[in-house]
């Protein structure tokens, strides 16, 4: 590979016959403090290697990954981003698609991956938001997955730290006055379904007459997200919600049809109208999980109800709920009992049972 030589030799009798090194983008000239024609000739070759062997190196490198990779000297982010939109199904990868139109990977998108620095995806985080931080970051590592990146260009630990804007639960106070505005019947069942099932949305809004277990009292249905089963017993506050839905077909025959997004822009306006802010139809999920961390429901239950399968996740949803606890003054006095033993704390009383009462499989928990 030729390469014009940006370091020069020149001589100057007149100046103490010194030696100098001239750099020809800049024109600048720099003694190089010798009058010996050979070690003057050394340091402008340094020089001029220093700028080459970095050349050099992605040159050796591309042949040598180029065996095993044909596309490697051509593969740019986009091919990475257009890749891993089409490795996602459902709702994530509508996300991807939205995260792909990003603004702030403008400066990505052409470049070749192999000769991509950090400081061109430091770039990108600069310019971009928390879900520019979230999804770049999955992108990078989804090309060190597929071996089209050879080592990390921005260590683990030196990522920007996610920082997600504060989510709150909506309060009953608030959802009593929604349901008590909604003129159309059919969102105010489909409200009062998310507050007291505590589904996403698209899981709700998609619920069909034959989810209903009539003999069993239970809501069976296969979550959109994550195919898994939710299996949930009802009692008489949904009993009433049901019976006032369709016996057949969809549940809900126009939310089923509309988008999620507009979903979601409908109870915004309701929202604003009422002068609520901060809240999402996802607050229904914060407000179900903060519900059952304060009247003690076991956290199992909670998190396999809402569809959680990891511990951290659900605690982040249930973190603000204010739970009441007893004194431990009482609960040592509780404990020299035999006939009395305490079952959990709720409102800041505790429930108590004796012995022959209790139930075995909760015994114990607070």
């Amino acid at each position: 590979m030729s390469m014009k030589v940006r370091y020069r030799l020149t001589y100057r009798g007149e100046r103490g016959r010194q030696f100098y090194c001239i750099d020809s983008e800049t024109g600048k000239r720099l003694s190089l403090r010798t009058k010996d024609r050979d070690a003057a000739e050394q340091i402008v070759l340094a020089k001029n290697q220093s700028l080459r062997q970095p050349v050099l190196n992605l040159q050796i490198a591309r042949a040598y990954l180029a065996g095993t990779d044909s596309g490697v000297a051509t593969r740019t982010w986009q091919h990475a981003l257009t890749a891993i939109v089409e490795s996602k199904h459902g709702s994530t990868k509508q996300r991807w698609v939205t995260a792909a139109k990003d603004k702030a990977l403008d400066g990505l998108r052409h470049r070749t991956i192999i000769e991509t620095q950090a400081e061109n995806l430091s770039e990108a985080l600069k310019a971009g938001t928390v879900n520019t931080n979230v999804h770049l970051r999955k992108l990078h590592n989804f090309c060190l997955a597929m071996n089209w990146l050879p080592w990390p260009l921005i260590p683990k630990r030196l990522w920007p730290e996610i920082q997600f804007k504060d989510k709150r639960a909506i309060t009953v106070e608030e959802h009593r006055r929604i349901i008590e505005r909604e003129q159309n019947s059919e969102r105010r069942d489909f409200y009062e379904l998310c507050w007291h099932l505590g589904g996403s949305q698209t899981d709700i809004a998609n619920l069909e007459a034959d989810n209903v277990d009539w003999a069993n009292r239970v809501i069976a249905y296969s979550r959109k997200k994550t195919a898994s089963l939710a299996f949930i017993h009802f009692g008489e506050e949904i009993e009433t919600i049901l019976k006032r839905l369709p016996v057949s077909g969809p549940l809900f025959p126009y939310l089923c049809r509309v988008r999620s997004s507009d979903r979601a822009t409908e109870f915004k306006q309701r929202c604003a109208g009422l002068g609520i802010k901060g809240v999402t139809l996802h607050s229904y999920r914060y407000a179900w999980a903060e519900r059952a961390r304060k009247c003690g429901y076991p956290e199992r239950f909670a998190q396999e109800a809402l569809g959680h399968n990891s511990k951290a996740v659900h605690r982040a949803y249930a973190k603000h709920a204010q739970v009441t606890l007893p004194s431990l003054e009482k609960y040592e006095r509780y404990a020299t009992d035999e006939n009395v033993i305490p079952i959990r704390a709720q409102s800041g009383t505790a429930t108590l049972a004796t012995v022959g009462q209790q139930v075995r499989s909760v015994t114990g928990v607070l």
